[in-house]
């Protein structure tokens, strides 16, 4: 067993930045789903536009009238059924198991949000293959190398810490969220892990600058075990959570499904991003976008999940685009970037996605004290296109958009090329109109969206 490290290293190491968690992700040759042609294609349209301005009045329309999209195909073409591995986990058990389940538990344990949503997402498949907590073995494997000891490619470690010594292997351990239970784990395997050594793997630095490298040094205990999940009940929560099956049944079985992930109320900005990726050279005409938000924990200064979803209930009702599907994701996020880029991708794979919109610095964060990012804007997208073929979800570069006043919104290179006038509204001084009640312009912020918000935060 390695020797423990329980300290993380304060200073900034200077070559984290950009490229580390990408040289830190695994070495196997994976080639994009696309051919080299429409690769290079796609990749061109960081910052060209997929389609002519999409509004929310014409994007419903606009498979059906003179979209022109290129289907791609290829050897490695896309099983809508599979899940990531083969088979799509469900570990929860029947209802009338419950009672000798809890029984059978030596120890019990209450949970953190972020382990609860880890719990979710294992008893449900969001997690396949996995059947329970990493154990040792292959915890070391996906930290060092981003894949499984059996070679799958795995994102991040999915981990549940204890400071608890009389948990042992061969515990059987109550796992409960907000005092009720929610599973039960068979302990496996229980070490001391390197958290230096996996936050620098993982998250590209061991500073703890990083929310994701703070969280791992502060919030987790001293140990880490592993071991199988069987599933009680599911949290209960202001916005539901269907299962990986459940949103899978809502999805068209013969069309392509774009996932868009995000961890923030969506903006004008955000649904042109997202409707326009239905338009990208690699999907097929009549495709459906899954908006798939994260719920669960995110950085500290984020807004809530509760208040989130309300966002995206009053967003649905006023866009009621028959082209974009909606579901809520109980995911922990860690802002790793690259790493958890393909985490996510393989997330959605298992909720029946074959693509995935991958933005300008996907997943990243930066530094608490000077504001610097930790990663290059396009390492997540790189990574993930580097991995496409191997996990079967295609990447969709997203659009570089902004608004004009002669033009609505078209992207940055266009806009430059035209020379019209760009409007934008800083981060800063929508969070002051928001809270003094000023206007917020429609181009930026949906009606419904501002007033939520403006109720609740």
């Amino acid at each position: 067993m390695a020797a423990t490290q329980t300290s993380i290293v304060l200073g900034r190491v200077a070559d984290v930045r950009a490229k580390q968690s990408v040289r830190a992700s695994g070495s196997a040759k994976a080639v994009p789903v696309v051919s080299k042609a429409q690769l290079k294609k796609s990749l061109s349209m960081r910052n060209s536009s997929f389609a002519p301005k999409m509004s929310v009045e014409r994007s419903v329309k606009a498979s059906a009238q003179s979209k022109q999209v290129l289907s791609v195909t290829s050897s490695a073409t896309i099983e809508k059924s599979s899940a990531h591995g083969g088979k799509l986990v469900d570990l929860m058990a029947p209802e009338g198991e419950h009672a000798a389940l809890i029984a059978s538990c030596n120890a019990e344990m209450e949970m953190s949000d972020r382990n609860a949503c880890d719990v979710e997402l294992l008893s449900v498949g969001g997690f396949s293959p996995l059947t329970g907590f990493l154990n040792e073995e292959d915890y070391d494997s996906v930290v060092e190398n981003m894949r499984l000891k059996d070679g799958l490619l795995f994102g991040l470690p999915i981990v549940l810490d204890t400071d608890d010594e009389n948990i042992v292997v061969g515990s059987k351990v109550l796992l409960k969220y907000q005092g009720k239970p929610q599973a039960v784990m068979t302990v496996e395997s229980k070490w001391l892990p390197n958290k230096a050594k996996e936050a620098k793997a993982c998250y590209g630095t061991s500073s703890l600058e990083h929310p994701g490298v703070l969280m791992i040094a502060t919030e987790r205990s001293k140990y880490y075990i592993g071991g199988a999940v069987t599933g009680l009940n599911i949290p209960e929560r202001d916005f539901p959570c269907e299962t990986p099956a459940q949103v899978r049944e809502q999805l068209p079985a013969d069309k392509d499904v774009v996932a868009f992930q995000c961890r923030n109320p969506i903006h004008r900005a955000h649904y042109e991003l997202f409707t326009r990726a239905l338009d990208a050279p690699n999907v097929e005409p009549g495709s459906t976008v899954l908006v798939h938000p994260t719920c669960g924990p995110t950085q500290g200064d984020d807004i809530s999940g509760d208040v989130r979803y309300k966002t995206y209930v009053v967003l649905k009702e006023e866009t009621a685009n028959p082209q974009v599907a909606w579901a809520y994701l109980p995911y922990s996020m860690h802002m790793a970037g690259p790493r958890e880029a393909i985490q996510h991708m393989i997330i959605r794979k298992n909720y029946g996605c074959t693509h995935f919109i991958i933005g300008r610095d996907m997943a990243g964060s930066k530094s608490s004290l000077d504001g610097e990012d930790f990663y290059g804007a396009y390492d997540a997208q790189d990574l993930a296109t580097k991995h496409s073929e191997e996990l079967g979800v295609q990447v969709v570069p997203s659009l570089n958009l902004c608004y004009t006043e002669e033009e609505g919104y078209v992207t940055a290179d266009v806009a430059d090329e035209k020379n019209l006038t760009k409007k934008s509204l800083s981060g800063t001084k929508f969070r002051k109109a928001l809270r003094g009640g000023e206007d917020i312009p429609e181009w930026f912020a949906f009606k419904s969206v501002v007033q939520v918000l403006r109720e609740n935060i």
